[in-house]
């Protein structure tokens, strides 16, 4: 059996991200908005993956990790990608996230000899609050994120990385936690 597999940190809801949330739902009926319970920064999107790789990937994860202390992150910030002229993903930005980074690129190497291909794009800390799913009225959502640019919504304490499970649904993505690695210092 296989399922649609992820390595991420939770960024939990606070009322400056639910209120951005909200903002951005009246700003269009073209954004599919995240839940605030559904947040989280992807460290490596795994797709496809077989159940019986499972106890592998937490290894990688366990060893990707091994010396990482809890630290802080600052989520701060907005933007789209590519681009605000062409956004298919609405962001906000994490701040102080460089050992997630050094997760990153370590999960990069140890999961590709499990047939997961390295991204080819460098890694960007950000948690997607919304994907664009229609390009009508996006000039107000580009007037919300340009005048949040620079709004801090919440800090963060990162204490564990899960292996979720991601189920597509007709309402949006389902995620649950298979595998918790927690961070030891």
């Amino acid at each position: 059996m296989t399922f649609r597999g992820f390595i991420a940190v939770d960024i939990p809801p606070s009322p400056p991200l639910a209120a951005l949330a909200d903002e951005l739902r009246r700003a269009s009926a073209s954004l599919k908005v995240v839940g605030p319970e559904q947040l989280h920064l992807t460290l490596k999107f795994l797709g496809e993956t077989e159940e019986g790789l499972v106890p592998e990937i937490v290894t990688a994860i366990r060893e990707a990790c091994a010396g990482v202390r809890p630290f802080e992150v600052s989520v701060r910030g907005t933007g789209g990608f590519p681009s605000l002229s062409r956004m298919s993903v609405v962001w906000v930005g994490v701040e102080g996230a460089e050992p997630l980074a050094r997760i990153a690129r370590t999960l990069e190497t140890s999961l590709e000899p499990l047939g997961f291909p390295p991204e080819r794009r460098d890694w960007k800390a950000h948690v997607t609050l919304a994907r664009v799913k229609g390009h009508r009225d996006l000039d107000r959502v580009r007037q919300v994120l340009t005048s949040r640019h620079d709004d801090r919504f919440a800090s963060h304490r990162v204490d564990r990385i899960h292996l979720k499970k991601s189920v597509l649904t007709p309402q949006g993505a389902l995620y649950s936690v298979l595998e918790t690695v927690s961070l030891v210092g």
